[in-house]
């Protein structure tokens, strides 16, 4: 495995950091922050994207993408999330990162005509239809029903925990169309208008006080056939093929790396017993502790990110990156909630330092509560290594 980079990519690394000095401004990102201008501005940052012809760093050239290497798109990956600019819950990730490549994939020419150029200009947003009440990781159980009628299927069920679905224009289903074989058998997958009468959201206001989530309901709704991925009843294929796509960078090393470095920054201001925090043994045996974690981590994923530069598909070494990227993200959680003490219970957003700070750690914390659960349960990840990996 060769972990060092070429003149030619440092030279790009110092492009993109350019491009991020330029454009990634405070003013645009407190925009985006604020729930009143949030998508407004989101689609000014994706469309800034597009102009640099950086949308979709992992779609080949003739769709609108970058056709980068495996280790540019790691660089450009890392150096967004290290600013600050990307990160795990970004709206775009539904259409670039999830839809768009099942689409050039496995769509026909039409469908890739009409979807993609949408996605890279940010015209149309995307959420996910996956997880259903009753149903989460184990997706091969879902109930959600899609009949088909003439020249249309007629949906009937809900999804839940669908990001962003407030703001989406279109979602991406799994469907049940056929329940007479196995349960990965008879699933199909549907691209659904969400002006379509007949769908319902339901808004879910998280512990962390957000409205990022929701569960969508859809009742006789009726989807154009010519809507349909691929094959009837083969959708458990391509949903597969996203999902490891979609663990592959899951890990969020870099956000951790940003997250360690704010929270050095952090215990040097704050003090205990007389000193600052961070020359406190034990907080210093838990960074260290972290800090060993978090580089095991980013070399796994080189590796992984390594072997899929040479052409293998990633496999269930993606369950690894997804199982201990949302570990040590918790951890660093649980150390910055320390941190911040009892100004974690203060829900002030005045321009306090300490509350400001403590005000973000808890909804942070809150929020990640759930890394171990979204993009499929750790219990689920263990799961796929042990049979896949360990062979039991």
């Amino acid at each position: 495995m060769d972990t060092t980079f070429t003149p030619e990519e440092r030279v790009f690394r110092d492009e993109v950091r350019t491009w991020i000095k330029r454009y990634w401004t405070e003013e645009l990102a407190n925009r985006i922050a604020d729930k009143s201008t949030f998508k407004e501005a989101q689609t000014e940052l994706q469309k800034l994207l597009n102009d640099q012809g950086w949308m979709a760093p992992g779609w080949p050239e003739e769709y609108g993408g970058t056709g980068w290497s495996v280790t540019r798109r790691y660089i450009y990956n890392t150096e967004m999330a290290r600013a600050g600019v990307l990160g795990p819950a970004d709206p775009m990730v539904f259409g670039v990162s999830m839809v768009g490549p099942v689409i050039y994939t496995y769509g026909n020419e039409e469908q890739k005509k009409r979807f993609l150029p949408k996605i890279l200009t940010s015209d149309e947003w995307w959420c996910q239809g996956y997880s259903e009440p009753g149903s989460g990781s184990d997706l091969a159980s879902l109930k959600t029903k899609a009949e088909l009628e003439g020249d249309h299927y007629v949906v009937n069920g809900a999804k839940i925990w669908t990001t962003y679905a407030h703001y989406a224009d279109w979602i991406f289903c799994l469907v049940r169309t056929d329940s007479s074989g196995r349960k990965q058998e008879g699933i199909s997958f549907l691209l659904i208008d969400m002006k379509t009468p007949g769908i319902k959201v339901n808004p879910i206001i998280g512990i962390d006080g957000r409205h990022t989530l929701n569960e969508t309901e859809f009742n006789n709704v009726r989807v154009p056939k010519e809507n349909l991925i691929g094959e009837q009843d083969k959708g458990w294929t391509y949903a597969k093929s996203l999902l490891t796509h979609e663990r592959l960078y899951v890990a969020n090393v870099s956000q951790s790396k940003r997250s360690l470095a704010e929270l050095k920054k952090l215990a040097e201001r704050e003090w205990a017993g007389g000193q600052p925090l961070a020359a406190d043994p034990y907080f210093q045996q838990r960074i260290s502790d972290i800090e060993i974690d978090l580089m095991a981590l980013e070399f796994t994923e080189l590796r992984v990110l390594s072997a899929a530069a040479a052409g293998k598909e990633p496999g269930a070494e993606s369950s690894v990156l997804k199982l201990r990227g949302s570990e040590i993200a918790k951890a660093l959680q649980d150390i910055k909630m320390d941190v911040a003490g009892y100004y974690a219970g203060i829900d002030d957003a005045d321009n306090n330092a300490n509350h400001s700070f403590a005000n973000k750690t808890r909804i942070d914390f809150m929020y990640g509560r759930a890394s171990s659960v979204y993009g499929g349960t750790n219990e689920i990840q263990k799961n796929i290594i042990a049979k896949a990996v360990l062979g039991f």
